[in-house]
């Protein structure tokens, strides 16, 4: 490889090409901050979903779709069995509270490119009605495509720092949409930036890490990304994430018919 600079998918450690990708496996807590982000306010958040292992131990961010649905990277449920994965729910801290549920139906976009880290889309099936309360309520797919300069919300909680460790409550930050150009322009050396993806671009100290993966990316109450990968972590390189509207047609069938048609799937 020409590039060996490492890249993050934000979940547990893969390099990938130049890149990590960001789920995160087994961390130890501690109480500050997504990175440069604040705590996000109790049920403030009631989308946001912590994927864990059957241990407890929090790997990945999700959204809820509906009752059944919820909405992640496919690298943090590709080689995963649903038997390994639980849910939960209406909580900000990982440490206490929160619904558990366990999946039967994972469904990973059938052209997820781990070397490229594409199509980094996967819906998650519960294997009952997640009951909907002030801090627990569904989240909108976008009705238009995300714009540069468009400011973004997320949350996550990632990793503090790189290295570092996973918060206990959960971060929220203020991001702002980079266009397509200027972020392919940063990456160019690193990893190809496509237009099925969005970038966001802070100061260097702010942005997604480890354990963030999978988690939402927000435009106006809305879910326009999920974070997939980036340079670990916050130091000056744009964060990547799935563009939610390229992949809206693909969710929405997926979750009516369970993927017959265009997807990966896992059944047990």
């Amino acid at each position: 490889m020409a590039n060996i600079i490492s890249l993050v998918v934000f979940s547990v450690l893969i390099t990938v090409r130049g890149s990590i990708i960001f789920p995160d496996y087994d961390l130890t807590y501690q109480e500050p901050r997504i990175v440069g982000g604040e705590d996000a306010p109790e049920g403030g958040i009631p989308y946001q979903v912590s994927l864990r292992s059957k241990l407890n131990s929090h790997f990945c961010g999700g959204s809820i779709l509906n009752n059944r649905w919820v909405l992640t990277a496919a690298h943090c449920t590709v080689g995963q069995s649903s038997r390994s994965i639980l849910v939960v729910v209406g909580t900000n801290t990982l440490k206490s509270g929160g619904d558990q549920y366990s999946v039967d139906t994972i469904i990973i976009h059938k052209d997820y490119n781990s070397y490229l880290i594409t199509n980094d889309v996967s819906v998650i099936r519960v294997t009952e009605n997640i009951e909907f309360t002030e801090k627990i309520k569904p989240i909108q797919l976008p009705e238009r495509d995300t714009e540069s300069g468009a400011s973004l919300l997320l949350t996550g909680w990632g990793r503090l720092s790189y290295p570092g460790s996973l918060p206990n409550k959960l971060q929220m930050i203020n991001l702002t949409a980079l266009s397509t150009e200027r972020c392919q322009s940063l990456m160019n050396k690193v990893n190809p930036v496509y237009d099925t993806q969005i970038c966001s671009l802070t100061k260097s100290g702010e942005g997604a890490c480890h354990g963030d993966s999978g988690g939402p990316l927000v435009e106006d109450g809305k879910i326009v990304g999920i974070v997939s990968w980036g340079m670990p972590c916050a130091r000056g390189y744009p964060d990547v994430y799935t563009r939610v509207y390229s992949f809206k047609d693909w969710i929405l069938e997926n979750i009516s018919d369970q993927g017959e048609n265009a997807s990966s799937e896992i059944t047990e």
